[in-house]
């Protein structure tokens, strides 16, 4: 029989999950996610080719599977996940290669079974739909292969209409719905940006950026996350994002 609960819980969770970080190209993302400790970067673009950095190339949905396949493979043998944190880089990129994915999905429907075109010329855009799904299966099967999914991404400037007015936001480079779905299903959102020496993380939101985050230590704050001496040395501070559990 079910109990229903009858007072406040305490949270279970702390550290996000789900974290995205975005910024401008050159903002130091790459950097950041090559500094973290027990983290896989998946990487789609070859930023990481430039850096020390525990990481793997992926060209194509089926480089995809076969890194996760691996991955499963290694839980089942030792019975734990070989990786705390799994970095994809980046975003958009994601999504050009879910594209033979969602084409994939389509051509299993009754009506797609024959199609062989591009996925985005389905009319009405309908094509649309079947990317958000792809790459929501690619961002699923990696959040249940670690403890914290990383996504990087770029940045883009969005037009939105605030009380009749239309205005410019900065967001994550997917395309409409995909990239406010992708957001909302975020734990906690950071844009990344330099500032001299520093590299800022800002989770503070406002009228022209989606930022924000769920976890109280990471509320409405902003921080310097990675800092580089006169040598060109870099210290970065993750244990600000991701507390000791």
């Amino acid at each position: 029989m079910l109990v229903l609960p009858t007072e406040k819980t305490k949270s279970k969770v702390e550290n996000p999950r789900f974290l995205i970080i975005y910024g401008k190209p050159k903002s130091g993302k790459t950097t950041l996610v090559s500094e973290l400790e027990d983290n896989l970067i998946i990487d789609l673009e070859g930023g990481s080719e430039y850096m020390n950095a525990l990481s793997i190339q992926a060209r194509s949905v089926e480089d995809l599977g076969e890194i996760a396949n691996a991955i499963t493979a290694k839980i089942k043998e030792t019975a734990k996940k070989p990786y705390k944190y799994i970095t994809i880089d980046s975003a958009t990129v994601l999504e050009e290669i879910s594209k033979p994915l969602a084409l994939k999905l389509y051509q299993q429907t009754p009506m797609g079974e024959l199609y062989k075109d591009d996925i985005l010329k389905l009319p009405d855009g309908a094509g649309y739909m079947y990317v958000r799904e792809a790459f929501d299966k690619i961002i699923t099967m990696f959040k249940n292969l670690c403890e914290t999914l990383i996504l990087i991404g770029h940045c883009k400037d969005a037009l939105i209409n605030k009380d009749g007015k239309e205005l410019s936001e900065m967001s994550l480079d997917l395309s409409g719905k995909l990239a406010r779905i992708t957001l909302a299903s975020a734990d906690a959102i950071g844009y990344c940006y330099r500032n001299k020496n520093k590299t800022m993380l800002n989770f503070k939101g406002g009228d022209d950026f989606i930022l924000g985050a769920r976890a109280p230590h990471l509320r409405e704050q902003e921080f310097v996350i990675a800092e580089s001496d006169e040598d060109h040395n870099i210290t970065v501070f993750w244990d600000k994002i991701f507390l000791q559990e």
